[in-house]
Parts: structure tokens; C-alpha cells; sequence
């Protein structure tokens, strides 16, 4: 498979900020499409060249007027397999798509999982055609959700959408609700909650959890809770909607996104998610609620502005089968 390389040639503007990451994503030229974390992978690829020489320290000084050179790899076309898997879309326009994609389908391919995934069912859909910002094996892809996690996900059809919503997620200002059902009750007074490092109350009984996440020590396949500075940092608010015995159905709003979020949120306060392999401990529901074979985790609601249009947007999707049927279960036995 053969790639090509454009550049992109500018000069620093008056006044640059004081690292060389935030002048770029500052004076880059918007044709360019390129988003603030799009231009991080390239820093530290060794793709920017300031004043001719190669800078790989996103924490270089950079002075007015100085030439930069960005060397952006084009998009190939990609060897995956479009593939005709039914998808539940939610809206579509010019610009992009939502779907409401099902628990157990895997968002781009990976080692292990070359196929069945929802890169492979846009690719058939769109007849191959979809933006390559995201790279060759995740074409067009903004944000992603865990294979066996449902819901709404958004996907760019061209290179200046793509670039429009990463900012937006990079910036945190896309608007994220899932859904759970987590074991026992979260309580704003419980003191064993809120003394828990990094949870605070904020009005109306929001349960706010802040933290770094990084990669687990010991365990590759989990997130790790830390704090003093490590790992990147994640917030998480979690509402209470509805109580039953032993566990609770509840609203956690992302202020960030990172990999495994809420289930490492929610482990940490004593209130892992039912049926969550990794984070979710032996706990198991009462008797006569059943059993669930994956972490009951829906993303509900996804608002964000339309990169093109300027529109405010927003979505929702119900509860999948196996979700609403868990609910209906723990209500009997309140």
C-alpha cells in the first residue's frame, strides 16, 4: 500500500503563545484541517520542521515569523473489506453521520477483530467513501465507545467535518450522556463516598469524580486512577435516576473522554457497573434480577455543532433491549 505526503507551508503570526503545539494549532491555515490532536501525532512523528530543522518537543518556543513545514500523510486507500451489516442511523447529512451503534460490535478494526466492526459497515455504506483524517484504519471516526458498550457515536464524511468535531472533543464542549446501572447506591450522604478522594457534591445531588487515568501497572487491558498530576485528566458527573436493591440506574456526563472513563469512575467510588468483566469486581445482583454478560453502559444522549452548518444538534437513543429488559428486572424487586 503506497502513501503520499503534502505539505503545509505558513509563518508564525505576532504574538505566539509560549509552546510550539498551541502556535500551530493557532496559525495553522483552517484548509489545512488539521485538529490540535491531529497536529501532536505529527510533532512527535517528526513531521514539523520550524526554520528547516525537525522539532519534536511540543513544548518548543517558537518565534514570529518563523517557517514552519508540516508534512502530512494523504490518506490511501484502505484495503478493509466494506462488509453489509445493518446500521441503526440516527441522522445523516453532507457533512457526517450518527448511529447508534449496538453492544459487541467493535467501532474500528484492531489485532484480533479485522472484520465485523463499524468501519467495515461505513464502508458499505458510504461506497468506501469516508474521511481519512482519523488514518486508514479508522477512516472517519471522531470519538469511539467500547465494543460491548451501545449507543450514539458520530463520524465524519469529509476532512474539514472531521476537523471541526475532533476540536470539539478535544475541547471538551461536545455534549455526552450514557446511561448505567451500577451495584449499590450511589449517596451523596454517604461519608464513605464523598470522603473518597477526588469525588466533590455539586448542586442537585451531582456526584462530581475527578482523576488522571493511565494505563494499568500490571493489567494492560485496564485504566488505572491516579492522582498528583498523572495520567490524563478526567471528569466524570453522575446523577441518580432511579433506585432499586442493590444497585441504581444513573446519568454520567463526560467533561472528558477518556478510554474507559466511567467504568474506572465508577469502580473507584465502590460502584462498579453490573455485568463489567474488567472493572466490575465478583459483585453480583439479588437474586431474581438475572445476569448481565456486559458492563450495562448505553451512550444516550451526543450533542455537538455542526462543523459546517454552525447548527446546534442534538440526539438521543433508548435504552437497547438487553439494558431496558436488566431495568424492568430490578424494578420488580424494589
Amino acid at each position: 500500500m503506497s502513501s503520499s505526503v503534502t505539505e503545509v507551508s505558513f509563518c508564525i503570526a505576532a504574538d505566539p503563545p509560549p509552546r510550539l503545539d498551541k502556535a500551530l494549532a493557532r496559525d495553522v491555515p483552517e484548509e489545512a484541517a488539521l485538529s490540535r490532536s491531529r497536529l501532536a501525532r505529527l510533532i512527535a512523528e517528526g513531521a514539523v520542521r520550524v526554520g528547516g530543522s525537525v522539532v519534536t518537543d511540543p513544548r518548543a518556543k517558537v518565534a514570529e515569523g518563523a517557517e514552519v513545514v508540516i508534512a502530512v500523510p494523504q490518506a490511501v486507500e484502505t484495503d478493509m473489506v466494506a462488509e453489509d451489516i445493518p446500521l441503526d442511523i440516527v441522522h445523516e447529512d453532507a457533512a457526517l453521520i450518527v448511529v447508534n451503534k449496538p453492544a459487541g460490535m467493535v467501532v474500528h478494526p484492531a489485532p484480533g477483530t479485522p472484520g465485523g466492526t463499524l468501519v467495515n459497515a461505513l464502508l458499505h455504506h458510504f461506497g468506501g467513501d469516508l474521511s481519512g483524517v482519523g488514518g486508514v484504519q479508522r477512516p472517519g471516526i471522531v470519538h469511539r465507545i467500547d465494543k460491548d458498550t451501545s449507543g450514539l457515536l458520530v463520524v465524519a464524511k469529509s476532512d474539514a467535518a472531521h476537523h471541526g468535531l475532533a476540536e470539539q472533543f478535544s475541547a471538551h464542549t461536545a455534549h455526552r450522556v450514557y446511561r448505567a446501572v451500577c451495584h449499590g447506591v450511589p449517596d451523596v450522604g454517604d461519608p464513605r463516598l464523598v470522603g473518597t478522594r477526588g469525588v466533590s457534591v455539586e448542586p442537585g445531588g451531582v456526584i462530581k469524580i475527578t482523576s488522571g487515568l493511565e494505563r494499568h501497572r500490571t493489567d494492560r487491558q485496564k485504566q488505572a486512577v491516579v492522582f498528583g498530576g498523572g495520567g490524563r485528566h478526567a471528569v466524570t458527573r453522575v446523577r441518580v435516576l432511579e433506585r432499586f436493591d442493590g444497585a441504581a440506574l444513573i446519568a454520567c456526563q463526560l467533561e472528558t473522554g477518556r478510554t474507559h472513563q466511567i467504568r474506572a469512575h465508577m469502580a473507584h467510588v465502590g460502584h462498579g457497573l453490573v455485568g463489567d468483566p474488567v472493572y466490575g469486581g465478583r459483585r453480583k445482583l439479588r437474586a431474581g434480577a438475572g445476569a448481565f454478560d456486559r458492563q450495562a453502559l448505553h451512550a444516550a444522549e451526543l450533542g455537538f455543532v455542526h462543523p459546517v452548518t454552525g447548527e446546534s444538534l442534538r440526539f438521543s437513543a433508548p435504552d437497547p433491549t438487553d439494558m431496558a429488559l436488566l431495568i424492568a428486572r430490578l424494578r420488580t424487586e424494589v
